[in-house]
């Protein structure tokens, strides 16, 4: 099925978001879709799934707005007399104000569906795209177009932006000065308008990616503080802490105090005050603001059915938090929330193995359980999803290295040397393939010299040469000697251009060569260091410190602290306390350092210093796992200095942080899948089924969007003959179409393979469509949905979009890794 000629991108902003008023009704009738002109052919109609208004509309949001409260102190009055519409501007605006584009973007498509002629919903629009340039014009022509009914102070945010996105990109600082004088000039003649003084202070922050410095910081931040007077938890706090961030996070802290508060639907609200407290060195109240954060946006993806990484910022947000746990010695914590984050959905686009939470999990996976010495949970993890091989060459090197190293700390030697071998053996493959291509390049650098001298010679024949031919024609065997003697002078006078030639070539061979060996030099680093890394333990295992120090101090990537105490063992213990300070005075607020440096200075003999530091370690102390290494080692200090068995001291709230909720108030601690929409459905038989069928058995289910999509059609016969592989992984795959039962038995009629397994079932008016939000609720047409559905009915993988999801080996093994998570141990000793 083809496509119709796209609309020019100037109208298809306001055309998609006229269509959404039909959002509002949300009717069980079919898709909508508009009317086609008699000159259209049957290569002009567009593909199911996508935007009827453009390719540039399949990626935005599709389900209709809410309002959800919660997204600030926000009014920005517009000309409308419909109170709903005012409402989705305002949460718009405080989205955007949040950095929710894409949900601000949504709220203000709400608020054209229930006023399609509001210009300032096409401006908001525009507004949440304004790093998206296309997109950006599409919707604020349809504002230009609706100027004529708004007010002198709404008609200037229009001419301000469409002036920004007309300017020449190339010229960006003339084209943020004169946006941001325009926002100024808004603010001078309406000094009670708080939103436009927000963008003005945020566009002034903006302009220094432009090369606009910031005079005076002092001067941006009395321009927010104008802001707090009317409305003390306005969401310009967010912008008072980019302001302070980097210049001097102090003057944040009252903003990083409010500024969740003000906004606490929005995540990313909560996750900025933790910039400041991590900067100031507060590491606890960083943790607190981070594990509010991921809270809400778990509260969010449960609520609304969204995968985690879908969401912006939320991988990062969480791997912070886990390093902010280690700072704070919440070790189970760190390692629970990194587990996690491996665990999640994986998808192409948004979470693989180099980006998204399962890259982070498995990076702070690794530093908790190397830095904190958790070398049986690593042992133990290897063998897990969690720690899995991969190929993945340096995720694979890595996890070599550290596993080779947890079995040397914990004894089996045997299978120490197994990854050790491993590691070697790769090695030895990489300077295989090295040397092959510095042979292959030096080659052909040499023959190309070659080549090049013989033209050379081709073109300027030896003088010698000539001169004998001539002068023995002319003159006769008499003069042969002069001649002869000529000769050799002239061959002597060409031994400089000769050996200037060859030097030439060499160079050039030798720089091809060095070309050669670049792509191979990072991975040859990676494994020569992890190999000395696992050797320097093995060594300290066989009691030899000192060649064990020297190995890992050559593997550069040893944690610091670990290496300051194989050297205090090593017997240079002076130099390793020196070094544990160094750790001290680089991580303030950090209780590690400080838990290494007590037990060293301790083991000195120094008991009255060791005291003093282990004061400083418990005042930090309050979340610290005693159970752990580090701090476990640390109970014969405890005991030397007459404090209790648990030595941490209780850590009181600052009074400067604002009124904190309950964090379970927010959301819950980890994201869970939420419940699949139950559903019962006919076959092309008419036999009823039901997802209750289902029970105890995942399934796979694919929302296809009938008989006369050729994507749907190409999805399912890609699906069907693996049918039996998912089968063996323990799932069952079924299909729901938007087709009534004759167009069922048309499709089977049809297929042309073996038997068709793959159960179709009819879903005619739609609701179970909506129910998965398989369909765009402001165009009303079906959406392609692929979802993992667990033996308890919860949804744990799904992509939804405008195309089919084509790759089927990727679904069956994420459907395996997510199945696999569920198991026990018992189960996999059954296996």
């Amino acid at each position: 099925m083809s496509r119709m000629p796209f609309l020019c991108l100037s109208v298809v902003a306001g055309a998609i978001l006229l269509l959404t008023a039909a959002a509002g009704a949300q009717d069980d009738s079919k898709p909508q879709k508009p009317e086609s002109s008699a000159s259209e052919t049957a290569d002009e109609q567009v593909l199911a799934g996508h935007s009827y208004h453009g390719e540039a509309f399949n990626e935005g949001p599709r389900q209709k707005a809410y309002l959800m409260g919660g997204t600030g102190d926000v009014h920005f009055p517009i000309s409308t007399k419909n109170e709903q519409v005012q409402k989705f501007i305002d949460q718009g605006v405080g989205q955007l104000h949040g950095f929710w584009y894409f949900e601000a973007e949504r709220s203000f498509r709400q608020a054209a569906a229930l006023e399609p002629e509001c210009a300032m919903a096409y401006w908001g629009a525009a507004m949440a795209n304004k790093g998206n340039a296309t997109r950006a014009k599409g919707f604020l022509a349809e504002a230009l177009k609706r100027k004529e009914g708004v007010s002198k102070r709404e008609a200037q945010y229009i001419d301000a932006l469409d002036a920004y996105l007309k300017a020449d990109s190339k010229k960006k600082k003339e084209r943020d000065e004169a946006y941001t004088k325009a926002l100024e000039d808004i603010v001078l003649e309406y000094p009670d308008d708080l939103e436009g003084k927000a963008f003005l202070a945020l566009q002034l922050y903006l302009n220094k990616s432009s090369g606009i410095q910031i005079t005076s910081y002092l001067a941006v931040d009395a321009l927010i503080k104008q802001i707090f007077e009317k409305a003390p938890l306005h969401p310009a706090h967010h912008f008072r802490i980019h302001l302070w961030d980097y210049r001097k996070a102090e003057e944040a802290l009252t903003s990083a105090a409010r500024c969740g508060q003000g906004s606490p639907s929005i995540a990313h609200m909560w996750h900025m005050p933790g910039h400041i407290y991590s900067r100031v060195k507060r590491y606890h109240d960083a943790a607190w603001q981070q594990e509010a954060s991921a809270r809400v946006d778990h509260a969010h993806m449960i609520r609304d059915r969204v995968l985690p990484d879908q969401i912006h910022n939320f991988a990062h947000n969480n791997e912070w938090l886990i390093r902010n746990l280690i700072h704070i010695g919440r070790v189970h914590d760190a390692l629970d929330l990194a587990k996690n984050m491996t665990e999640l959905p994986r998808h192409p686009k948004y979470n693989t193995l180099k980006r998204g939470s399962t890259n982070y999990g498995r990076l702070r996976l690794f530093q908790v359980l190397s830095e904190y010495e958790l070398w049986d949970d690593l042992v133990a993890l290897a063998d897990t999803p969690y720690l899995e091989p991969t190929d993945d060459e340096t995720q694979q090197v890595k996890r070599l290295r550290w596993l080779g190293t947890a079995y040397f700390q914990t004894g089996d030697t045997e299978h120490g040397e197994v990854q050790l071998a491993e590691l070697e053996r790769r090695l030895k493959s990489v300077r295989e393939q090295e040397q092959k291509a510095v042979d292959a390049a030096e080659k052909k650098a040499t023959s190309e010299a070659e080549k090049k001298s013989g033209s050379e010679k081709k073109s300027n024949p030896e003088k010698g040469d000539a001169d004998e031919k001539g002068d023995a024609n002319e003159k006769g065997d008499a003069n042969e000697k002069n001649d002869a003697d000529q000769k050799d002078d002239a061959a002597k006078s060409d031994d400089k251009p000769d050996e200037k030639q060859q030097a030439e070539a060499k160079k050039k061979i030798d720089a091809a060569k060095a070309n050669a060996r670049k792509p191979f030099a990072t991975r040859i680093g990676n494994l020569t260091r992890a190999i000395d890394a696992i050797k320097g333990h093995k060594a300290l295992a066989a009691g030899d410190a000192k060649t064990a120090y020297d190995l890992l101090k050559k593997a550069r990537d040893e944690v610091a602290l670990s290496l300051a105490r194989v050297r205090f063992l090593a017997g240079e213990q002076d130099q390793a306390v020196a070094d544990m300070r160094r750790e001290v005075s680089r991580h303030t607020g950090e209780v590690l350092p400080l838990a290494f440096l007590t037990e060293a200075i301790w083991r000195q003999g120094k008991q009255d210093e060791a005291k003093k530091t282990f004061a400083d370690l418990r005042k930090i102390s309050s979340d610290v796992d005693l159970d752990t290494p580090a701090f476990a080692r640390l109970a014969p200090v405890a005991e030397g200095l007459e404090l209790p068995e648990d030595w941490r001291v209780a850590r009181k709230t600052p009074d400067d942080v604002g009124q904190r909720p309950d964090l379970d108030t927010l959301g819950p601690f980890r994201w869970h899948p939420s419940p699949a929409p139950s559903w019962t459905l006919k076959d092309a038989e008419g036999k009823e089924h039901s997802l209750a069928d289902y029970r105890g058995k995942p399934l796979v289910l694919i929302f296809y969007l009938g008989y006369g999509c050729l994507h749907c059609v190409e999805q399912l016969h890609a699906f069907d003959p693996k049918y039996a592989e998912f089968e063996k992984a323990g799932y069952e795959v079924a299909a729901i179409g938007s087709d009534d039962q004759a167009s069922l038995h048309r499709a089977l009629d049809d297929y042309t393979g073996d038997e068709f397994r793959i159960q179709l079932l009819s879903n005619a008016n739609l609701d179970v469509f909506k129910a998965y939000r398989a369909f765009d609720d402001f165009e009303q047409q079906t959406l392609h949905g692929t979802f993992v559905i667990d033996g308890q009915g919860q949804v744990r993988w799904q992509d939804i979009s405008y195309e089919p999801f084509m790759d089927v080996d990727f679904v069956l093994e994420e459907a395996k890794r997510l199945l696999a998570q569920d198991k026990t141990p018992d189960d996999k000793a059954a296996e």
